[in-house]
């Protein structure tokens, strides 16, 4: 076929010989052999003789083999994670300790100096800052760290790699194997991830990807994964395998987040979204060393920063309403004890309770403030010694404590793990479903996108409820 192709350009470029002249025809006829000498020397084998074989090529018979393609690229998004979590560990930490620790006081201090009023203080200080703070500091280092090493695998040219690795699969569930690029930056971000569905051009399957990619288990809620993991899962067994049971159980929930997106991407197109999957060329480009600093800068600028202020606009009012539901008092009840005695029958059902269900409701705009919010509600409503006030968020530096804590507000091993469970299957964040609509244009594919995981989320932790208390 190729050689037609080749011999019919040079029957129609001898045909406009008399238009464009002889050096033209002869340069397009050496341009055009010599691609194809090329063609051959690199992809033909003659007999007796050895492959000659380019180093792309070389390279792309491991990463791409059905042996070794999946353990590689599980690997790489291993260490990826893994870098991210450890990474980001001693900035957040600095971030925490500079913006909650210090500076919060300071500022409490400032307002009681010039006489601001103690509702306008909490308002203004304990809530909107306090949000806004938790994000900045939970949120900015693992996006600082994830997006440019995410960058620079595209860069080089790996990503296309993993969508040639997964093109069957996404196939299988009726979706465009260039999710499988959306979906590994949905681990950093879904809001991100989202964005990165413009590379699929089917609007149904693109559709499909948006949906479907708050099952990735982004930078927010990792933090609440591994501090339940570590306060439940690894308490359930011996002291010497806690740490690997923690880990199992983490790693476990994202990968039960890839099943839930091949799942529901079949779902979809089964359903609602029925249609021909899309055959597409996939075109893997060659391997190159990556643009360090301009990567660094376009990952900052473009991903990280733009992100991280669709969050702070969104965690800002969070931060208003989990004050003023902790601070407005209904007889002898403040509005948040009397929502959480309102959805403890919910939550029993769904083997969590109301203060978990409360500070999903409260944290939409941010899963990174999901945590300090039920440590707030729990003492709030428990009456237990912790925390600075009511609306005042908080986070122990021990796991230990914040476990104290925890089960002092009645949580048992149930609680954690559908809590992890519920955590992977919740609506997605403020700042996704802003994005969501901002690429969909669409109220409706926004509203399905909302609703679908949540319901999702309900059903699995039901059912997960009912058969642990009959066994």
């Amino acid at each position: 076929m190729r050689n037609n192709n080749i011999e019919h350009i040079l029957k129609l470029s001898k045909e406009l010989r008399w238009e464009i002249g002889d050096d033209f025809h002869d340069s397009l006829a050496e341009g055009i052999y010599a691609d194809a000498a090329d063609l051959v020397s690199n992809s033909v084998t003659k007999d007796n003789s050895k492959s000659k074989l380019r180093l792309d090529t070389k390279i792309d018979k491991i990463v791409t083999s059905k042996t070794w393609g999946f353990p590689i690229m599980f690997l790489i998004l291993a260490v990826v994670l893994w870098l991210t979590i450890i990474g980001s560990n001693y900035p957040s930490s600095l971030l925490a300790q500079v913006l909650l620790n210090d500076f919060h006081p300071l500022l409490k201090t400032f307002a009681s100096n010039i006489g601001m009023p103690w509702w306008l203080s909490g308002f203004l200080i304990d809530g909107i800052y306090l949000a806004v703070a938790w994000v900045i500091a939970v949120m900015l280092p693992p996006m600082a760290i994830f997006f440019p090493l995410f960058t620079l695998l595209e860069d080089f040219g790996y990503l296309p790699r993993v969508a040639f690795n997964l093109d069957s699969l996404f196939k299988k569930a009726g979706a465009h194997g260039k999710q499988a690029l959306t979906m590994s930056m949905g681990f950093g971000c879904n809001a991100a991830g989202v964005i990165a569905t413009r590379i699929i051009d089917s609007p149904r399957e693109r559709l499909i990807a948006i949906i479907t990619n708050n099952f990735s288990l982004c930078n927010g809620r990792w933090p609440t994964q591994i501090v339940i993991a570590t306060i439940f899962i690894g308490a359930a067994v011996p002291s010497s395998f806690s740490g690997l049971a923690s880990l199992t159980a983490v790693i476990g929930i994202a990968i039960l987040g890839i099943f839930f997106m091949f799942f529901s991407s079949w779902a979809l197109s089964k359903t609602v979204l029925k249609g021909e999957v899309s055959t597409f060329n996939l075109e893997l480009p060659p391997y190159r060393p990556p643009r360090f600093w301009q990567t660094i800068y376009t990952s900052i600028i473009d991903r990280t920063l733009i992100v991280l202020w669709r969050a702070v606009v969104f965690a800002a009012p969070a931060g208003a309403v989990i004050w003023l539901v902790s601070n407005i008092y209904i007889g002898n009840e403040s509005v948040a004890a009397w929502i959480i005695n309102s959805l403890d029958g919910f939550g029993f059902l769904l083997g969590l309770n109301g203060v978990i269900l409360l500070a999903y409701i409260v944290a939409i705009p941010a899963n990174e403030i999901v945590i300090p919010t039920i440590l707030m509600l729990t003492v709030l409503v428990t009456g237990i010694s912790g925390g600075h006030g009511a609306g005042v968020m908080f986070e122990l530096n021990s796991a230990n404590a914040t476990g104290v804590i925890l089960k002092a507000g009645g949580w048992t091993l149930l609680t954690a793990v559908n809590l992890m469970l519920f955590s992977l299957l919740h609506n997605p964040c403020s700042t996704t479903i802003y994005t969501i609509y901002k690429e969909t244009k669409s109220l409706k594919w926004t509203t399905v996108a909302t609703v679908f995981p949540i319901i999702l989320g309900f059903i699995v932790t039901f059912l997960v409820a009912q058969i642990w208390r009959i066994f």
